[in-house]
């Protein structure tokens, strides 16, 4: 990863980064950041001398053929965990275990709060089961991290990446010792997220909207829907309208031809 990925990212693209006192040289944390882009996994460890682990899909290590099986061997040698995403609940608690395990082996473990990327480049609310369970079960500091202007390399649509300079600001490492032994309250949960994620908002400077991401991801795909239904039935009713008019002006061609046939 450092070597074979890292090395090119950090020449062709130059990310500036600040705060990087802030991540310790040795010992357990957990990175929490913001998430605009998949190239965010990438660029984070990049320019760090440590190794951060993540969590993917566990569709990226089951895929069938070439391409799945080079895609398997890409994230598990970059240290990526897989996580069967089929059940909710299921998918939650393997996140957990998977950084639990993480951190008690003395590594660094990166989680994106949101769950998933932001639709639109704002900073949505942040889930409370993972990285609160997380933090509390294993008591190692949180260390909340803004990734800048990293959706703006490649677009979703968009095939060749756009060479500029994306930005990283790691924040300092909250303590939420407070909190030892109340991992199955749900207030103490929310409350720890809520921390983690104004000090995100403070980092990036992103607009914040009270709602989870995943719940934005399904209103704009059903706006489109509607959209895309009403161009259907806006494009219909112009080519009906279209064959009214025709028929009309045929109707009147075939009436003035019947009259001057009769004249």
């Amino acid at each position: 990863m450092k070597v074979s990925i890292g090395g090119p990212l950090k020449m062709i693209f130059r990310p500036w980064v600040e705060g990087l006192e802030n991540v310790p040289a040795e010992g357990p944390a957990i990175l929490a950041s913001n998430h605009l882009s998949f190239s965010d996994s990438f660029f984070l460890p990049a320019v760090l001398d440590r190794k951060v682990t993540f969590i993917a899909k566990a569709e990226y290590f089951t895929t069938p053929g070439v391409k799945g099986r080079l895609t398997a061997a890409f994230f598990k040698g970059v240290g990526q965990l897989p996580v069967d995403r089929s059940g909710a609940r299921g998918a939650g608690e393997a996140a957990i275990r998977s950084g639990i395990e993480v951190l008690e082996s003395g590594e660094l473990f990166g989680i994106y709060p949101e769950g998933t990327r932001s639709p639109d480049g704002r900073l949505y609310r942040g889930k409370p089961g993972g990285l609160a369970r997380v933090a509390l079960a294993t008591g190692a500091p949180v260390i909340p991290v803004a990734m800048i202007d990293t959706e703006k390399i490649q677009p979703p649509g968009q095939v060749m990446p756009k060479v500029m300079r994306p930005g990283i600001r790691i924040g300092r490492p909250l303590d939420f010792s407070r909190y030892h032994g109340m991992d199955h309250d749900r207030f103490v949960l929310r409350a720890l997220t809520d921390e983690v994620m104004y000090e995100i908002m403070k980092l990036s400077g992103q607009e914040y909207v009270d709602m989870y991401a995943t719940a934005a991801k399904r209103q704009i795909a059903e706006a489109a829907k509607a959209e895309k239904e009403a161009g259907k039935a806006g494009r219909e009713a112009d080519k009906a309208a279209k064959a009214a008019l025709a028929q009309a002006e045929k109707d009147q061609a075939d009436k003035e031809k019947s009259e001057r046939t009769e004249s």
